[in-house]
């Protein structure tokens, strides 16, 4: 259960090249429960040994509240009318995040108690003014909701969590306590679209594209949520820097309207490019000169590896979950308080003042990034399944089967 499927979100994307595999190398019938599927090979395809079938349910216009409310309920019920009418029976129920209260195996994203304890000043109206305020509601409604039925469904006893990241599972076990399974499956890349030679392949046309002056040294950060990205943090660093050669591109889907005052103040308004996301998402990494992740919460943060499989240099968070596969210094630099904009400026006065850091960087980081990929998730969560439906059976688990 999913309300959207798609490779172009870092849960969505986990889940798709998973249900992918599962069908193609593992020979499963997976059955999608969801409003929307795009960039999964529904069907049998050639050679493939299991299928793909989705069951399409509709969406309701309206406020993400509403929504997803509407969402939660109806999944169940679709799933209950192909049980009782249609006698569909499963061997398991999964799912990628809180989408029901029966699943199985649950993939665990984001734990939002944590996000919201993080995030909870920067949600205070008294530091917004009044036009944000019903959006504050909203997401602060949002956000209790989820808390409560993560509550209430990664406490069963029987439910098997899979967190992307070790920061994850500290914090089920801090907030939750959790008792069921718990194994930990990273994000994957795929090194046919993140390499170091798409990178170079590119660089030039994507630079000229932009309109990037030939001495910029392109900083580059990428998802929605702004806020949670930690870009209040990475404007306050550039304007502590006061350099002209420097340029940020801001990739993903929010309003930009709550970083006007800050864009003003530090004159940066000529030197960060809000941008769309957009499929071939190597096109910007190839423009960048180093990715930058200051975010105040991140379960993994995918463009990280993505951003290391290309061979650009990352500063990424201690907070992100995708720190735990860097070595600081020597395939990336971690930022120890991603709240700290003159840590955050020394760090990127570091990559761009030093050509031997960058070098060894972009080296390294490929080395590490590609040695997580999506065939390797798919392998960790195919031994998780095997393992849940078997002892359910009753039987001794073989992989081999």
């Amino acid at each position: 259960m999913t309300p959207f499927l798609d490779k172009r979100h870092g849960t969505e994307r986990h889940t798709a090249e998973a249900v992918e595999r599962l069908a193609r190398d593992y020979g499963y019938e997976v059955h999608i429960y969801s409003q929307r599927v795009e960039d999964v090979a529904q069907g049998q395809g050639a050679g493939a040994v299991g299928r793909i079938i989705w069951h399409k349910i509709p969406d309701i216009p309206g406020p993400y509240l509403g929504r997803y409310l509407w969402w939660f309920v109806a999944n169940h019920l679709w799933r209950r009318w192909d049980r009782w009418v249609r006698g569909l029976r499963y061997d398991l129920t999964f799912s990628p995040g809180i989408n029901c209260l029966d699943a199985d195996v649950i993939s665990v994203h984001i734990v939002f108690a944590e996000f919201y304890r993080q995030t909870r000043d920067e949600l205070a109206f008294r530091r917004n003014p009044l036009r944000f305020w019903p959006r504050l509601l909203h997401r602060r409604l949002y956000y209790r909701m989820i808390i409560a039925l993560e509550r209430w469904v990664y406490r069963r006893p029987k439910v098997w969590l899979l967190p992307i990241s070790r920061k994850v599972v500290d914090d089920l076990r801090r907030f939750y306590d959790s008792k069921g399974c718990i194994s930990v499956v990273y994000h994957g890349v795929d090194p046919k679209q993140f390499h170091p030679e798409v990178r170079t392949r590119l660089r030039e046309t994507a630079r000229q594209a932009l309109r990037l002056p030939a001495d910029a040294f392109v900083l580059l950060l990428i998802g929605n949520d702004w806020k949670k990205k930690g870009l209040p943090c990475l404007l306050e660093a550039m304007g502590r820097l006061r350099d002209r050669r420097l340029r940020l591109l801001v990739v993903g889907r929010d309003d930009r309207a709550p970083f006007e005052a800050a864009l003003a103040r530090y004159e940066l308004n000529d030197r960060v490019h809000f941008l769309p996301p957009r499929p071939d998402v190597e096109f910007y990494y190839a423009a960048a000169d180093t990715y930058v992740a200051p975010s105040l919460e991140d379960a993994f943060a995918l463009p990280v590896a993505e951003a290391m499989a290309c061979g650009l240099p990352v500063i990424v968070s201690s907070h992100a979950g995708a720190s735990e596969i860097v070595t600081d210094g020597v395939d990336g630099l971690i930022l120890k308080d991603p709240r700290n904009p003159e840590e955050l400026a020394a760090l990127i006065r570091r990559v761009y003042e030093d050509p031997e850091l960058r070098t060894r960087l972009a080296s390294q980081a490929p080395r590490t990034a590609l040695a997580y990929t999506w065939d390797r998730a798919a392998e960790a969560l195919h031994r998780v399944l095997q393992e849940f439906i078997q002892a359910r059976r009753g039987r001794i688990p073989d992989i081999s089967d």
